[in-house]
């Protein structure tokens, strides 16, 4: 089965630190990620930057507005996509992924959540 999670993070904590800081706890991820690459299932592991449009039609039209669709003080900081047997591995997995496994994380309320995807088109 295919899996995508997306790793979430709370802006306003995070902007409230110093530069320095985050990128002190930024570096902690990099052992972290060799690991979860090392599982030899990840298809996909993205950053994402905090510009965000979202699209929708209304009226026959397609518009388009800044920022996300819903209001959270929550935000989508990365995905990742990856194979696993069931559900139970792939939490096992998504566990390695530096979300989850750096301290200084909850702070900043880091979390993953972990969605079946029931179609995806690769090409090989």
């Amino acid at each position: 089965m295919i899996f995508l999670c997306m790793g979430y993070f709370n802006p306003e904590k995070m902007d409230a630190r110093p530069k320095a800081e985050i990128e002190a706890v930024m570096s902690e991820c990099q052992p972290y990620i060799e690991k979860f690459y090392d599982s030899g299932k990840v298809l996909l592991d993205a950053g994402l930057e905090s510009e965000t449009i979202s699209l929708r039609r209304v009226n026959g039209k397609v518009m388009t507005t800044d920022g996300p669709i819903t209001k959270t003080k929550e935000r989508i900081g990365s995905i990742f996509v990856f194979e696993a047997e069931n559900m139970d591995e792939a939490i096992q997995l998504a566990s390695l992924h530096p979300t989850t496994q750096v301290s200084k994380g909850e702070e900043f309320d880091w979390h993953i959540e972990v969605r079946p995807v029931h179609y995806l088109k690769k090409d090989n």
